[in-house]
């Protein structure tokens, strides 16, 4: 057993102890499920779900879930200017012009890094040059909220060694403003995100051992 996987069984030892009796090493049970919404975006199921018990049987509870596509987020580095992409444009869910990192839905049969290169491309007017424009720091995949959408965010860091400036595309009612600002400013606007904070919390600690190791190569 890895020291992670062992890490984990501890962990479900210890929360096991305030169990009020469903089994959470059990199987699930999708009893039934109603389409009751879709939008331009995203769809709503409306669901009867089966939780096992601890001493058999089951207990039954009724969710919503939003389907959503998954998408990809980015956070994009100029090495040469060590400067960051950002953007402006309205968001529903906080009724207001937000700042963030460029980021859009997956397409059908697109992988990861070719929808980060798309968005990246119609939304920023950005396009990386050469064989080694590009270097892809994969974050990792994060839900946007478990608790109710299966929206999957594919979280990078673009570092762009060399790139070019192109027209943008957008759709026709997508309204973004992109600028490159330097980390420090990044640092110090008010992005309120999570996927976006998560990108940009990877890159602190990329710079702060980057600086680790700069100071300690100087000493």
């Amino acid at each position: 057993m890895s020291n992670e996987a062992a890490d984990e069984t501890q962990v479900d030892a210890l929360l096991d102890e305030s169990s009020d009796g469903v089994d959470m090493s059990g199987t699930v049970t999708v009893l039934d499920s109603e389409h009751v919404y879709q939008g331009a975006i995203f769809g709503v199921d409306d669901m009867r779900i089966a939780l096992p018990m601890r001493g058999g049987g089951r207990t039954v509870i009724r969710r919503q879930v939003m389907r959503h596509a998954p998408c990809v987020v980015m956070l994009v580095h100029d090495c040469a200017n060590d400067r960051y992409l950002i953007e402006r444009e309205y968001r529903i869910g906080c009724d207001a012009f937000a700042y963030g990192l460029p980021a859009g839905l997956i397409d059908r049969g697109e992988d990861v890094e070719e929808a980060a290169l798309r968005e990246l491309r119609e939304e920023t007017g950005v396009e990386p040059t050469g064989h080694d424009g590009i270097e892809f720091d994969h974050v990792g995949q994060f839900y946007s909220s478990e608790g109710m959408t299966d929206e999957l965010a594919n979280i990078m860091v673009l570092h762009l060694r060399s790139w070019r400036p192109v027209e943008r595309h957008f759709d026709g009612d997508e309204h973004v403003e992109s600028a490159w600002i330097s980390w420090q400013r990044l640092r110090d606007t008010r992005i309120t995100a999570s996927n976006s904070m998560i990108a940009i919390l990877h890159e602190q600690i990329r710079r702060n051992r980057q600086n680790t190791v700069k100071s300690s190569f100087e000493s």
